[in-house]
């Protein structure tokens, strides 16, 4: 453990080291809007200042009280970020012309490829324990690497569904899948996943990617907050109780209400109405496909409102996480989101971690599942709220110096390399334990 936190204090000092390099919002490829311009802002190696390209010529941006110019041929231009929608502004005397910052790409080299298939890994390896927990690690991640929000959580999506199919299949052997619920749960999320698709896109056009990150990570506070702080809570209830995993009293007060139709499910052992199911799955849906987390609305449902242990409401998000990414996948592919490379790395590192994670469940206390759920959820959104300030400060709402800036988003990458690294470290120790007792 103490060689863990070296080393993370070592990636948090060298990422310090360049912070805010790259961190300015107007960085980036930017389209007009009737696609007929484009531009290109970078940074200058050399004096670390900005440098506009447009129209096959270079231009230094001058930057005097946190406002950006150049000249271009015999009149100064002014550069700007409209604060509602994020769009780059270039004005003159003459006119005023907006343009939205295009999606793009990362380049791939050996270091990118190495912490994408680490993070592979752990998030399959995570992902296999609890039946989610992969997705909202890979997003941030690839984020990290300079991925744009739409392309990441796309990306993820699409390398969700085959690792999904493997980790489900795994646990249906071992008898942990109610396969009539996943089937119920997996109908109403893909309706879920198409309309939360649109409302990505609807964010996205009129505040740009900056709003689309905002929006994400204070999704991301808000949710992993509160069902993580539960899940910790109830996990801990349990605990004081004998450890004995007993049905939510929520649960059985549903059971109770006669609203036809009506289903049995064998292996959660349960006996609900569909109308309460069909929620969960909606929401799971939507919320996968808006910002990648849909396991943390699924499987805290199938507990705490189905009543189904912890053991199978994990299993069975799988067969729901295969059937959001496959129609998710189809979506996003159709709109050109998808970076295929990331999708095939990520999957890669994930496959061999799904299948370990979901071995270690066959001999974990189901207890302990919980707590490693409420661990990762709440220091991921601790991450995200640490970057909120950031976005708000980048869309003009707030101000912030470049220089802290740029120590809140290394300080966010590090403390999600601390979820990843923390939820290894227990669902390793667990397994190791409970395989040597």
């Amino acid at each position: 453990m103490k060689k863990l936190l070296i080393l993370l204090l070592i990636i948090f000092f060298a990422l310090n080291a360049f912070g805010g390099k790259g961190g300015n919002p107007l960085v980036g490829q930017w389209g007009s809007y009737d696609g007929k311009d484009d531009l290109v802002i970078v940074i200058d190696d050399e004096n670390q200042g900005l440098v506009i390209e447009k129209d096959g010529f270079k231009h230094k941006l001058t930057k005097e009280n946190d406002t950006y110019t150049f000249k271009n041929k015999t009149e100064y231009v002014q550069v700007d970020l409209n604060p509602s929608n994020g769009n780059l502004e270039l004005s003159s005397k003459n006119k005023t012309i907006q343009y939205k910052k295009l999606i793009q790409f990362i380049e791939l080299n050996l270091l990118n490829i190495s912490f994408l298939l680490i993070l592979g890994f752990i998030g399959g390896l995570v992902s296999g324990f609890i039946g989610s927990g992969g997705a909202f690690v890979l997003t941030p991640g690839m984020m990290s690497l300079g991925v744009d929000g739409l392309v990441a959580i796309a990306s993820n999506m699409c390398h969700k569904f085959p690792k999904a199919l493997v980790g489900a299949f795994k646990r249906y052997k071992y008898g942990q899948v109610d396969l009539k619920l996943g089937l119920i749960m997996a109908s109403c999320a893909i309706f879920g996943v198409l309309v939360g698709i649109e409302v990505q896109q609807k964010i996205n056009t009129t505040y740009g990617n900056l709003g689309s990150d905002l929006y994400v990570s204070l999704a991301y506070v808000i949710v992993l907050t509160t069902i993580g702080g539960y899940v910790f809570y109830d996990a801990f209830r349990t605990q004081n109780t004998g450890g004995i995993e007993k049905k939510s009293k929520l649960s059985l007060v549903l059971k109770k209400i006669n609203l036809p139709p009506k289903t049995k499910l064998k292996v959660a052992d349960s006996i609900i109405s569909i109308w309460f199911i069909i929620p969960i799955g909606f929401l799971t849906g939507m919320l996968a496909a808006t910002i990648a987390v849909g396991g943390f609305i699924g499987v805290p449902g199938m507990i705490f409102v189905v009543g189904a242990s912890s053991l199978v409401a994990s299993a069975t998000e799988l067969v729901v996480a295969f059937s959001m990414g496959l129609i998710g996948s189809i979506k996003w592919g159709l709109m050109g989101l998808i970076d295929i490379r990331l999708t095939v790395i990520i999957l890669a590192g994930s496959l061999f971690g799904v299948q370990i994670g979901a071995y270690g469940t066959t001999f974990v206390n189901q207890n302990y599942i919980k707590k490693v759920m409420g661990t990762i959820m709440l220091l991921v959104a601790l991450s995200r709220g640490i970057i909120i300030p950031s976005y708000l400060s980048e869309l003009n709402f707030i101000h912030i110096n470049d220089n802290i800036n740029g120590f809140l988003k290394d300080l966010s990458f590090v403390v999600m390399c601390l979820a990843l690294a923390t939820g290894a470290f227990m669902i390793t120790k667990s397994m190791w334990l409970a395989k040597k007792d």
